[in-house]
């Protein structure tokens, strides 16, 4: 089926059952709603609906934030939820946008979050680049974060925690976890091989993120809790977003262990690696869609999306957990998102930790999520 034909098709269905839904509140759910059955495609095409009601005449999301990376971020979501083509009117206004911030270098570097801009813009741009028109733009923006990488150009030596890792860039730039994955998985999605240095650079940064007394982890930290899991950042004495444990050791949580084990199978790990082995074998004793292990309800979205790329990068069906008990996470992860959905189509988290308030991203992450649940044709 083309894109165009699954658009109409898909926003044909949801406007049908949209028509017995009771319009509410972004955070509410009708009582009809409840009754409908869901898809990933019906939740999908509303989602969409949302996120093109919500730009603005200038391609914009989310404009008081005053920086692109909501933006690159939601047009990145409508170009893989498969509803919306790079010739589609919200998707050409919202990169000619972004556009206003690329510079002839490469990259976006006067964003306010300027790495973190620059990665989530660079899957957008890959995705519409259906006639080379954005080559040279993205050669640049993989040029742009393989040069903010923290290593000896920086005065960073492999012995340093800042090397091989990625932050925010601009006025943020201590590397973390999820800007090192972002930046991983916009390489990865726009054809750099996982042979480029950029990403062995990145390992060495990745594995100190994991509480793993290993070889790979010189922190002192990593002893005290042992689990597998992975923190925040290993910069600057290391940070955990969770509460620390008793011992004073950082404590693991579930999403920052997802992007770990997700970025180094990009490295070219394979699960017979020790870090892998112990990241799944974490994985596996904390699976749930209620929450976000670690953190609860916080970053709960954030969560959702990496834990449905990781585990379609895994690329079994079902997921084991550590009693034996094997989950269709597919499933359990469409249901999630079925029940949270609000009248309008959107997510919002009640926590509105890591900006989680904000609709226009968390429906982006709700989209991203959905799309890992698509099969890949065989």
């Amino acid at each position: 089926m083309s894109v165009s034909t699954r658009r109409s098709f898909l926003e044909n269905s949801a406007g049908a059952l949209a028509m017995a839904a009771v319009s509410g509140p972004l955070s509410g759910r009708s009582v009809a709603q409840e009754a409908t059955p869901t898809t990933a495609d019906a939740l999908t095409a509303k989602a969409v609906r949302f996120l093109r009601s919500r730009q603005d005449a200038d391609g914009v999301w989310s404009a008081d934030r005053k920086e692109p990376g909501v933006t690159a971020l939601a047009v990145t979501a409508l170009l893989r939820s498969g509803l919306a083509g790079p010739s589609d009117p919200a998707v050409v206004k919202a990169l000619a946008y972004l556009e206003t911030f690329v510079k002839p270098e490469g990259g976006l570097p006067d964003a306010a979050h300027a790495n973190y801009a620059t990665a989530v813009a660079l899957m957008a741009f890959h995705h519409a680049n259906t006639d080379g028109r954005y080559d040279a733009l993205v050669r640049g923006s993989q040029a742009f974060l393989k040069d903010k990488q923290w290593d000896e150009k920086e005065g960073k030596t492999p012995s340093d925690p800042f090397y091989g890792g990625s932050g925010y860039g601009g006025r943020s730039n201590r590397p973390d976890l999820s800007n090192t994955t972002f930046m991983l998985e916009a390489l990865r999605d726009s054809g750099v091989p996982s042979s480029d240095p950029a990403y062995q650079r990145a390992v060495v940064f990745i594995s100190r993120c994991q509480n793993l007394d290993s070889e790979f982890n010189d922190q002192p930290w990593a002893k005290k809790v042992n689990d597998g899991g992975f923190i925040y950042t290993p910069a600057n004495g290391g940070t955990s977003m969770a509460p620390p444990e008793e011992n004073g050791g950082l404590r693991s949580y579930a999403s920052m262990t997802y992007a770990g084990l997700k970025s180094l199978i990009y490295a070219g790990l394979t699960l017979d690696d020790p870090r892998a082995k112990a990241a799944l074998e974490y994985l596996k004793k904390h699976y749930t869609v209620d929450e976000n292990p670690g953190l609860g309800q916080r970053g709960l979205y954030y969560y959702y999306q990496v834990f449905g790329k990781t585990l379609a990068l895994l690329g079994s069906d079902k997921f084991q957990d550590a009693a034996g008990v094997e989950h269709d996470w597919r499933a359990d992860l469409i249901a999630a998102l079925a029940k949270r959905q609000g009248a309008n189509g959107e997510w919002v988290n009640p926590n509105d930790g890591f900006m989680e308030g904000d609709a226009n991203l968390v429906t982006a992450y709700g989209l991203l999520a959905l799309a890992s649940t698509r099969r890949k044709a065989s």
